[in-house]
């Protein structure tokens, strides 16, 4: 005996999940509405009713375009997981979906997904997404010749479209009051938000697709004539919070080994960007923060404006997602791969994997272009969240107890900061180790400049790890801790010196420096170079 499946529109199906998507799929979006007192306030509810309204609407509207055999099931089945997907990553961890988060979405890779894939995730995949996934795939659907379908799916679409405006219309005072004064609430209207992401980073792009703009092509060194080449290396620093480090007055003494060797750090640095997509192409960048997110066509970068000088550049990843394109035109080595026993436990690497086999390295680039001077640049993995227990060897994990979770809301706020100054800990080592390895280095003038990408939420106002938006994000997320390191041979040789640098540790620099700091230190002239935009000119140098 067979039992009867009632079939059911078109219009039917999508109604039903546009209004599950826009009420449960939306649980971050109440959340912030109350937090904000928006709730609360007159006429609250009637706001979060209305916009609840207007998303199924316009979630109807754009639906009755694929309401079409093999098309709408799939569309909707994709849909109704990724805003499960979405909702748990906005309610656990609080962060928003943009086009930056999804620039960071596609650039990140395995090590990354594997930290996020907690027990959680699982359940409110499965509830939240894959259930109702399975019961829309189940239900059989009344399907009209294509005449009369192409006639009802226009009129869903007007439909959808008439109730949106006219629920604005009903509530524009309030709605647009508070999308004024709370820009962070239409970076959460799920999954609306991740369909505009996707499309304005796969679309939006203003860069043209060409030649690079060349930069920097009359770059020449002013080094003495006789005297030794000059060695820098730089450590991009991966989700330091500039105020965690204990050599700029942390409580803690997450750094003793900068401290033992008198760096210098410019506690007030700020970063260009909150993710490491953002932040590393225009770290390198001659265009500053504001110019670079306007920019229509790519440029050479710092690296090639020290290759065209002559110097030797090395670029070392310890991250699998690379270089973000700053590193195309010079040698590079990626370490995240290695197969060291203690260095690289369950297949990720610790930052010391950086200096393994460094010696060779040096050796390996071109004795002319070494003869002029050399930088090297290590991308550490640093303090990449949410797993930060794993950044650290055990000998390094000198804060107790520590968070050992990646769904870092089930952790305490002190095993949180545990977990994630131990990082900070482990990186003083590595860059003390750095040092050290400089300073063996007699052959040349060394020096150590250590920078980071970003910075890190720790649950402040219930927050967690980076890449909000710029405009949006707290300090934390862009407050970076900027740390230099010279040798005796390189202070008497530049004129810069560390005593200088520390008595100018609260001048406000920001990523926009890194590019003509380091022409500065490592004596490049170019018409690309600004002085006023040198951090260590107020110290002396060319």
């Amino acid at each position: 005996m067979s039992v009867f499946k009632p079939r059911r529109s078109a219009a039917a199906l999508v109604g039903v999940a546009s209004i599950w998507m826009a009420t449960v799929g939306n649980a971050p979006l109440w959340r912030e509405l109350q937090g904000l007192g928006l709730l609360q306030a007159q006429g609250g509810w009637l706001l979060a009713v209305t916009l609840a309204g207007m998303l199924a609407a316009v979630l109807f509207a754009l639906l009755s375009l694929l309401s079409w055999p093999r098309v709408l099931k799939p569309a909707l089945v994709l849909l109704l997981v990724t805003t499960a997907f979405g909702a748990h990553f906005m309610w656990t961890y609080r962060v928003i979906i943009d086009p930056g988060m999804a620039t960071n979405t596609m650039q990140t890779d395995w090590m990354e997904v594997r930290a996020l894939l907690t027990p959680r995730l699982a359940l409110v995949a499965v509830v939240a997404g894959l259930l109702p996934a399975w019961l829309v795939w189940r239900t059989p659907v009344d399907w009209r010749p294509w005449k009369r379908q192409a006639l009802r799916n226009a009129g869903g679409l007007v439909a959808g479209i008439l109730v949106a405006v006219a629920l604005l219309l009903l509530s524009f005072q309030p709605l647009a009051s508070s999308m004024r004064n709370h820009k962070q609430l239409r970076y959460l209207m799920n999954p609306l938000n991740s369909l505009y992401a996707v499309g304005q980073t796969t679309f939006g792009g203003k860069r043209m697709k060409g030649e690079l703009a060349p930069l920097g092509r009359d770059a020449k060194l002013l080094a003495t004539p006789g005297a030794r080449p000059r060695l820098l290396v730089l450590v991009l620093g991966e989700t330091g919070r500039s105020g965690n480090f204990g050599i700029n007055g942390y409580p803690r003494d997450t750094t003793p080994e900068l401290a033992r060797a008198q760096a210098a750090s410019f506690r007030n640095a700020w970063s260009c960007g909150t993710s490491t997509a953002a932040s590393v192409p225009c770290m390198f960048s001659h265009l500053g923060r504001e110019a670079f997110q306007d920019r229509d066509r790519d440029s050479e970068n710092l690296l090639d404006v020290l290759q065209h000088a002559g110097l030797a550049v090395l670029w070392i990843d310890n991250q699998p997602g690379g270089c973000k394109g700053v590193c195309d035109r010079i040698p590079s080595v990626n370490t995240a791969a290695a197969k060291d026993p203690q260095l690289c436990p369950r297949g990720e690497c610790h930052d010391e994997i950086l200096l393994k086999d460094l010696d060779e390295r040096l050796a390996r680039l071109p004795a002319e272009k070494r003869a002029r001077g050399v930088v090297l640049v290590m991308h550490q993995m640093g303090s990449h969240g949410p797993a930060y227990f794993e950044r650290t060897p055990p000998a390094y994990k000198r804060f107790l107890p520590e968070c050992t979770s990646s769904h870092l809301p089930d952790c305490s706020r002190e095993q949180l900061v545990n977990a994630y100054d131990n990082t900070i800990a482990y990186t003083d080592h590595v860059l003390g180790s750095t040092i050290d390895w400089i300073g063996r280095r007699a052959e040349y003038d060394g020096a150590m400049l250590y920078v980071a990408d970003h910075g890190e939420s720790l649950g402040e106002k219930n927050l967690y790890l980076h890449g909000l938006p710029f405009a949006l994000a707290p300090d934390v997320q862009k407050h970076v801790p900027w740390v230099t390191w010279l040798s005796p041979a390189f202070e008497q040789r530049s004129g810069v010196t560390l005593q200088c640098l520390r008595s100018r540790a609260d001048t406000r620099i920001t990523h926009d420096n890194l590019f003509h700091s380091v022409l500065g230190l490592m004596q490049v002239a170019t018409t690309a170079y600004r002085r006023p935009l040198d951090a260590y000119a107020g110290c002396g140098g060319p």
